[in-house]
């Protein structure tokens, strides 16, 4: 008996696998979500840019609306002065900070177009890459992009729609995303009753509350980058016009922009200034060189500890709700996968998948508690 026992044991079993109806459909919907998601990937992206921004509208909609504002009128306000706004910035103040960036290259020696960016990816890389390399130093320039765009904006009518267009991917696209997140924002609950068209009934209720939980996400990080951006960008610039560093318009906008990168984006932003200190001084070293340098070096780690000790603790820290290194993996992905559209997206999506994975995490342990309770 037992050698009978033991040769069924080496003996080897059949595993039968049953795979029903419901999950080949399954499989089949899936599939089929992925190809429609790859095919309409720029139609896809319109609608997750039109959603992001009737959230993020919300908040002011409800400002307007505690002093019995309708909604119809308090959502045409907010739009209409967003676009006279974006208009300001494209007509007046970005062909500024353009010109002082073409007089900013002019200043740098020429070879830190492309030969010290390059460089030291051309040494590590290997032989056979090394040519193309040195292919695309020689045809790549920094100042020939900026001389590009000035020209671009110079041409007023023709030079706005092209620059609005490469921003957006196309006229087209940027007007389906204004008229898609205006319909949106102008119905109560838009964005709640259209992600309640597309989530599958029995989980209707679960997405709903996740949108607006990271919607209040999302919305304390807009608003601790743009408070965060405003006030660095102003001191800097203060700071670089008082002591007659030139290019201080460029310089600040560069500090502003670079703090939606967290830990990094301060660094990155200290770097042109301490090269133009180095190079053309400022007051009281007229001569530049490394005191100059120095100095400068020195005023922004004055900003950066005052950002850290005042304007963190006392605005941001109270509304930011999502993980820096969370940012910065999101902006990187989304530079990468959608180029502006996805760094705009990047945030948004990330502040949902945190909030996902928190419930993930709050789930598991729930269910954990339960069974210790049972054993």
């Amino acid at each position: 008996m037992r050698a009978i026992l033991e040769r069924m044991e080496r003996e080897p079993k059949n595993v039968i696998v049953t795979i029903t109806t419901d999950t080949m459909m399954r499989i089949l919907l899936l599939l089929l979500l992925i190809a429609g998601v790859y095919f309409f990937w720029d139609l896809v992206l319109i609608i997750l840019m039109a959603v992001v921004i009737a959230s993020a509208a919300e908040p002011a909609i409800a400002w307007f609306r505690r002093f019995g504002i309708p909604r119809v009128i308090a959502v045409l306000t907010i739009y209409l002065s967003f676009i006279v706004g974006f208009a300001v910035l494209l007509f007046f103040f970005i062909p500024q900070v353009l010109d002082d960036a073409a007089s900013f290259l002019s200043t740098v020696p020429s070879y830190i177009d492309a030969n010290i960016i390059l460089g030291p990816l051309r040494d590590h890389s290997p032989s056979i890459l090394q040519p193309g390399i040195d292919g695309l130093a020689n045809g790549f320039s920094i100042t020939e992009l900026v001389e590009n765009l000035r020209t671009t904006f110079s041409q007023t009518g023709t030079g706005i729609f092209k620059v609005v267009g490469a921003i957006f991917g196309s006229i087209v696209s940027m007007v389906l995303i204004v008229v898609l997140s205006f319909y949106l924002a102008v119905q109560d609950d838009g964005v709640v009753n259209f992600l309640g068209v597309v989530t599958p009934l029995q989980h209707k209720k679960y997405v709903v509350d996740l949108w607006r939980r990271s919607q209040i996400k999302i919305g304390r990080w807009m608003q601790g980058q743009i408070i965060l951006g405003f006030l660095v960008g102003l001191i800097v610039y203060l700071l670089l016009t008082i002591f007659s560093v030139e290019h201080a318009l460029l310089l600040a906008v560069l500090s502003a922009v670079f703090e939606i990168i967290p830990v990094f984006g301060p660094i990155l932003a200290a770097i042109p200034a301490v090269i133009v200190a180095f190079i053309s001084g400022m007051a009281y070293i007229p001569e530049g060189g490394i005191n100059a340098a120095l100095v400068v070096a020195g005023f922004y780690v004055l900003v950066q500890q005052f950002e850290n000790h005042l304007i963190y603790p006392l605005v941001v820290r109270k509304v930011v709700g999502v993980p820096p290194m969370l940012v910065i993996l999101a902006l990187l992905i989304g530079a990468r996968l959608a180029g502006f559209l996805g760094v705009m997206l990047s945030v948004p999506i990330a502040a949902a998948l945190f909030e996902y994975i928190g419930d993930v995490e709050r789930r598991k342990m729930a269910e954990e508690d339960a069974l210790e309770k049972v054993t």
